[in-house]
């Protein structure tokens, strides 16, 4: 069976996506099972809309099977968040690819970097540039360039090659059996703030969406339609802003105890991001107020949300617990009877299922339906709590 996998947010999902999923869909005859970031993201924000939306617009453009990345997995770096995915699905059994987007579109080069970061003399270097006060994705590609030059540690400077390297670490760390593919990124960069072509970067596509501004010219005509079912059942965008008080309100009861076990709290950010809630009159202020050389905006961003969602780093610690299906196709159903043989972890089709789960498979559960209860009071007609339990698996 060819099987290949791809780890993703699509936030929103666009064409640049549809292309990804579409090499992913050609590296493999049997079936593209899609491993989907939750409802809080790595920017350490709310998702544009809910995960069984994104999930829809991926079955409807070349994903067969979505299963779902956990709140600690998905609010998290870039080596947990591709730990998370790959864990993911190493465990499903049955998948031989792994594709994924990237601005070199070299695995090559790609691979060397994982070995750069890896090396020892890098890692000394890496520590000395942290002692100089730079935040560490800038540290870690100064000491590769320092170590190895240009070519390496250019690969360090760019996102998706960014994740890209995480992956390769990831899979040789499961000793997963898959082969690579790196899609080169088609369009502007990353963030970039103007199109290209029929193509637009997700961060300006949230921020068109989210003032009212048209977007359907960059993304699939059925994505497009899912997403605007979203918008007229009052259910995206979501709005940062919405959970101000709370976390606030959090923040200035809080004490550095609170954030103990808190993944990347380290070297008293914990105490910025107190002192600077004490004054601060929203989140924003907070994120600005606290940022500084060594603690990237991103960082304090996703810190602030695991300690007031409850997150700790031991949810990380052991890998994901579980398979949880959030949608699939006629060919996903297929995929799923044969994971039923191969899977390695419980495949999760409903709440009731994680009753024969591990401890720390239900307490990351757990977390998950508070995330969404959070989530839940970001959109424009806030949804009840409880929807992680009653929210349906998507079918196309």
């Amino acid at each position: 069976m060819a099987v290949a996998g791809v780890i993703a947010e699509f936030n929103p999902f666009h064409n640049g996506h549809k292309y990804l999923l579409s090499a992913a869909r050609n590296a493999a005859a049997d079936g593209v099972a899609v491993v989907l970031g939750g409802n809080f993201t790595q920017r350490g924000e709310p998702a544009l809309c809910d995960k069984h939306y994104r999930a829809a617009a991926a079955l409807c453009n070349g994903a067969d099977l979505v299963l779902e990345l956990p709140i600690a997995f998905s609010l998290a770096t870039a080596q947990t968040f591709a730990l998370g995915g790959v864990g993911v699905l190493s465990a499903l059994g049955m998948v031989d690819t792994l594709v994924f987007g990237s601005e070199c579109g070299d695995i090559a080069r790609l691979s060397a970097a994982a070995d750069a970061v890896a090396d020892p003399c890098a890692e000394t270097a890496l520590q000395e540039y942290l002692q100089k006060g730079l935040p560490f994705p800038a540290a870690r590609e100064a000491a590769v360039r320092q170590v190895f030059g240009d070519a390496v540690a250019d690969v360090l400077h760019s996102p998706n090659d960014i994740l890209g390297l995480e992956y390769l670490r990831a899979v040789r760390a499961y000793q997963a059996p898959f082969s690579c593919v790196a899609v080169p990124r088609v369009g502007h960069a990353h963030d970039a703030q103007s199109p290209c072509g029929m193509y637009a970067s997700a961060t300006l596509l949230r921020e068109k969406i989210r003032a009212g501004e048209a977007a359907s010219d960059f993304m699939p005509q059925n994505a497009y339609e899912i997403l605007q079912m979203a918008v007229l059942r009052h259910e995206a965008p979501s709005d940062y802003a919405k959970l101000d008080t709370a976390v606030l309100g959090f923040l200035r009861t809080a004490s550095p105890a609170d954030f103990t076990g808190v993944p990347d709290v380290s070297e008293g950010i914990e105490n910025r991001i107190l002192t600077a809630a004490k004054t601060a009159k929203t989140l924003w202020a907070v994120f600005d107020a606290a940022k500084t050389k060594r603690y990237t905006h991103a960082r304090i961003r996703r810190v602030v949300l695991a300690a007031f969602l409850g997150l700790k780093s031991e949810m990380q610690q052991n890998g994901v617990p579980y398979i949880r299906v959030l949608g699939f196709t006629e060919r996903g159903k297929s995929l799923l009877r044969t994971a039923r043989e191969t899977a390695k972890l419980p495949i999760v089709m409903r709440a009731s299922d994680l009753e024969v789960c591990s401890p720390a498979a239900q307490a990351l559960f757990r977390l998950e339906c508070k995330s969404t209860d959070i989530f839940n009071l970001t959109l424009p007609e806030i949804r009840p709590c409880g929807t992680e339990m009653t929210d349906n698996l998507v079918r196309f």
